[in-house]
């Protein structure tokens, strides 16, 4: 294994890694797309809500949720029309600026869901091991549908423990269920369009993220 460039933090010889500093109970869910305007902060802040309504935490049991953009406009505030998405499902968009991905990030993330599988490709390509934690949204969702939760380490163990197994299992299950067809696992770039556009994607985005915050959880969505 290949550690990271000096200043940058430590491998800890393990699966995961851990960064100086940062605690070892800690997951960490990486979104990316590619202004990081659009759809990964829509899909950043979901994934923050769909948590705390779950859990009544904010921090969601350990587990940091972020994003960024392979061609990231930084410090941009997201597009308005994602903010009106995220305030349909009443999530929060207040605070968010753009990011660039950057090496650190992937070293940082535990795993990683991209919006398009050109995006996948750039994730990998950058090393850091990512390819057995790098998954399109899409492609994660429907590997996570096929895990049977029992199988899953109790809540009792931890939400990263449970993290950890998830991802672990949805490697193991990819070269078995592929993708229907070509456009399945993509989620397409609303930059620019119209507001009912972005809410189809928002919606797209929403039933994506349901089961795998179920798995995550253990708690199935409100009713």
């Amino acid at each position: 294994m290949t550690a990271p460039d000096a200043g940058r933090g430590i491998w800890d010889g393990e699966e995961t890694r851990t960064f100086t500093g940062l605690p070892r109970d800690t997951f960490r869910i990486l979104h990316v797309s590619t202004g990081n305007v659009c759809r990964s902060p829509i899909t950043e802040r979901l994934t923050r809500h769909a948590l705390a309504d779950r859990l009544g935490d904010p921090l969601g049991g350990g587990l940091v949720v972020e994003s960024a953009g392979t061609w990231g406009h930084e410090g941009a505030p997201m597009e308005a029309n994602a903010e009106a998405v995220l305030a349909d499902f009443g999530a929060d968009a207040s605070g968010f600026t753009g990011r660039e991905l950057l090496d650190e990030h992937v070293i940082m993330a535990d795993l990683v869901l991209t919006a398009t599988r050109d995006h996948r490709a750039q994730v990998i390509s950058m090393g850091h091991s990512a390819g057995l934690r790098t998954f399109t949204l899409k492609e994660f969702t429907r590997l996570v549908r096929a895990i049977d939760p029992a199988t899953l380490p109790p809540l009792e163990e931890g939400m990263v423990v449970r993290a950890r197994a998830l991802v672990r299992a949805a490697a193991a299950l990819r070269g078995w269920l592929l993708a229907p067809t070509a456009d399945a696992d993509e989620v397409h770039d609303p930059y620019g369009a119209p507001l009912p556009f972005f809410r189809s994607v928002g919606d797209e985005i929403h039933q994506a993220l349901d089961p795998v915050v179920t798995a995550l959880t253990g708690v199935p969505a409100r009713a």
